[in-house]
């Protein structure tokens, strides 16, 4: 398969890409059951961002008073009851996907929020796929495009992003970076909607549309300064 030629990086998150999204439905239940009002706005607010500031905009459309530490405490103990119920799983097509853009000549790199042992723990088969430094956690920079491109040492026509979050296809917009979304289908999101305003051009409701021919438009967009033009 010929290599791309202006991409030499794929960013791709852990969490709602790879990942089923396990953090929506928790938040919107954290919100909701407390007689909380959650919209696109609340989700702005929190995906994405560093743990205590979520927590701090959680509390809030909540209602609660707590410290964000406690707000997270709370948060991750509802997190650990749902997951025992609907446990983590690699979603249809992650792994073929990881081959497709190494076969495209792509370096890949895994981040999200949370530590390394989550990666560690549910990617452990895919590690190989993956280089160096393999997995990054982005908790202390998000959304983290501009860290994560500079650290991996290209330009930010040179790495492309695969989230299901809009405030990294904000970010990504702002850099000129190529960005595919993976929006969640959790019946109550609102990070579809939330892509659309931001202007992608690129969404996707399943893995396998992010294929061949995809890729390499993507890769035309970036060699000719396109990427975020309509």
């Amino acid at each position: 398969m010929e290599h791309l030629r202006q991409i030499t990086v794929a960013a791709v998150n852990i969490d709602g890409v790879l990942l089923n999204d396990t953090f929506s439905p928790v938040i919107h239940r954290f919100v909701t059951s407390r007689g909380g009002h959650y919209d696109a706005e609340v989700e702005r607010e929190i995906f994405s961002q560093t743990q205590l500031t979520a927590a701090k905009a959680l509390g809030a459309a909540a209602g609660v008073s707590w410290s964000p530490e406690d707000v997270l405490a709370a948060y991750f103990e509802e997190r650990a009851s749902y997951l025992a119920e609907h446990p983590l799983r690699l979603l249809d097509g992650a792994t073929e996907l990881l081959v497709r853009l190494r076969a495209l000549g792509l370096r890949t790199v895994c981040y999200g929020g949370l530590d390394a042992s989550h990666f560690d723990l549910h990617l452990r088969e895919q590690a190989h796929l993956f280089d160096a430094p393999g997995y990054v956690c982005t908790n202390d920079f998000r959304p983290g495009v501009r860290e994560l491109t500079r650290d991996v040492g290209v330009r930010f026509d040179q790495i492309l992003f695969i989230d299901d979050v809009a405030r990294v296809a904000e970010a990504a917009k702002e850099l000129g970076v190529p960005f595919v979304g993976h929006p969640s289908d959790f019946a109550h999101g609102f990070q579809g909607e939330l892509m659309r305003r931001a202007g992608v051009r690129h969404v996707v409701r399943a893995l396998d549309e992010i294929d061949e021919s995809l890729l390499r438009t993507l890769d035309a967009e970036a060699a000719a300064g396109t990427v975020w033009n309509r």
